[in-house]
């Protein structure tokens, strides 16, 4: 919590041309951008309160990364055995105002 993970998507975003009002998905649970630049669709998806896989099926899960668009996940702990194998991870941790970002690809 308060890592810095919806800044880096919102960051992101704007980089892919999206000019969107960029919020945290966290009681919507996903929500969708569109990039300026050839009408890209960008998903940002918080599954931080769901308490199960299902749920995460429930929400079509499954349809989101399994599409041809962006697909930002906050907490994908839950649905790691859904994710393709060519994932980027970026985990942030945060302690004492140091905020450590590794990157790397699954």
């Amino acid at each position: 919590m308060g890592s810095g993970k919806t800044t880096l998507i919102k960051q992101l975003c704007m980089a892919l041309g999206c000019r969107d009002n960029l919020s945290s998905p966290s009681y919507s649970i996903v929500n969708e951008y569109l990039a300026e630049a050839g009408g890209q669709k960008i998903y940002h998806i918080d599954l931080y309160r769901l308490k199960d896989i299902k749920e995460a099926l429930d929400i079509g899960i499954e349809d989101y990364i399994s599409g041809e668009y962006y697909c930002f996940i906050e907490w994908p702990g839950l649905v790691n055995s859904l994710l393709p194998q060519n994932v980027i991870n970026v985990s942030i941790t945060h302690e004492d105002n140091m905020r450590e970002i590794s990157i790397f690809m699954e």
